[in-house]
């Protein structure tokens, strides 16, 4: 186990990259703790695969350098770093058996016999393959295969890291859970760093102690699961993380009120001049709906039941918003307003959450 460090950390897979836009990777510099749990989370083509790929040695980055503790491992290959990796698809040895294929790794650095044994049974234990140790792999459905690649990856205790590549995409969607939440226990009982690369905000949310967020290249929020919910440091966090996601809506701010749609709406403290694309971000669960008086002109579209609350879908000013009304609380019939909770309401310019002048709440 060790801290792993991204220092001024970019990629570009163009040998002469001429502007933002030739960067896969634009400069980053990022510390994963020794023993954490991690999430890197973001859309296909963010950038997240080629991040873990040069923490694991497969990509040497175009400027920058990769530290584990104090050692530089840059240009360091895989096999002289010490982690193992799980990739999106199984790969395992079809010709060997299930016990054979968790051994592996184990046979490859000497360990006595016992020690392999013991260690492979208890891995067997965790991915719930117990019966099948003695089968060979061939013939095993694609998620029995991921859980041995999975296996295969937890099953050493002397490595740096554990790297996860989507390792779920195969897995059948009722043992996902399972996988995940064997994953955590491993975690606690271990404390290996891992790193799980996905674009599920489910996995990510319940699987890392801290999610780092990735847009267009750029790590955009680095937190814990409540902290990218609370405060969304970009507009891309707050659509990406819930569900729905973040509401957002053109305004002119003018000091503690925000001007959208030809109404007046009051902010929880106030902001000095803003240049740039001014908007307003407002999460689902801090809006309500009302009749006439205060709020947002709101044009109801549909409700939509999902069991323990209801999701309002509309618009403002052509805008989409959603609303989610808590079960058991009434929707009124001839709702046409929202109004804002201004305590969860946020100021973005340009996309990035903009700070308040003063941290005193508006009178």
């Amino acid at each position: 186990m060790t801290q792993i460090t991204l220092e001024n950390l970019a990629h570009s897979y163009l040998p002469q990259p001429a502007g933002p836009e030739d960067w896969a990777l634009k400069p980053m510099t990022l510390t994963w703790q020794d023993g954490g749990a991690y999430a890197l989370l973001g859309s296909s083509g963010c950038g997240k695969s080629t991040l873990l790929n040069i923490i694991s040695g497969l990509l040497v980055p175009s400027q920058g350098r990769v530290l584990f503790g104090d050692r530089d491992v840059t240009d360091l290959p895989t096999a002289q770093r010490d982690i193992a990796q799980v990739f999106q698809f199984p790969v395992v040895y079809d010709t060997m058996s299930v016990r054979e294929n968790l051994a592996f790794p184990l046979k490859n650095r000497g360990l006595a016999a016992d020690v392999i044994a013991a260690r492979v049974s208890e891995v067997a234990e965790m991915i719930g393959m117990t019966e099948v140790l003695d089968r060979r792999a061939r013939g095993l459905t694609a998620d029995a295969k991921q859980k041995i690649s999975l296996g295969r990856g937890m099953v050493r205790q002397d490595v740096n890291a554990i790297l996860f590549d989507e390792p779920l995409t195969v897995i059948d969607p009722h043992m996902k859970w399972e996988l995940r939440t064997q994953l955590k226990d491993l975690h606690r009982r271990f404390g290996h760093t891992m790193i799980y690369v996905t674009h599920d905000q489910t996995e990510a949310l319940t699987f890392a102690d801290q999610v780092v967020v990735m847009y267009d290249g750029r790590v955009v929020q680095a937190g814990t699961p409540q902290a990218l919910f609370d405060a969304p440091e970009h507009t891309f966090v707050g659509y990406f993380i819930g569900s729905p996601g973040m509401n957002l809506l053109d305004a002119k701010i003018d000091g503690a009120t925000a001007h959208v749609a030809g109404t007046r709406i009051a902010l929880d403290r106030g902001y000095g001049a803003l240049q740039g694309r001014t908007q307003i971000g407002i999460r689902p669960e801090f809006l309500r709906l009302g009749q006439g008086g205060p709020g947002l002109p709101f044009a109801v579209r549909r409700i939509e039941d999902v069991g323990h609350h209801r999701i309002v879908r509309g618009e403002v000013a052509g805008a989409e918003v959603n609303v989610i009304v808590p079960e058991g609380q009434p929707i009124p019939a001839d709702a046409d307003r929202v109004i804002p909770d201004p305590a969860h309401t946020h100021v973005y310019v340009d996309d990035w959450r903009a700070q308040p002048a003063t941290q005193e709440r508006a009178a």
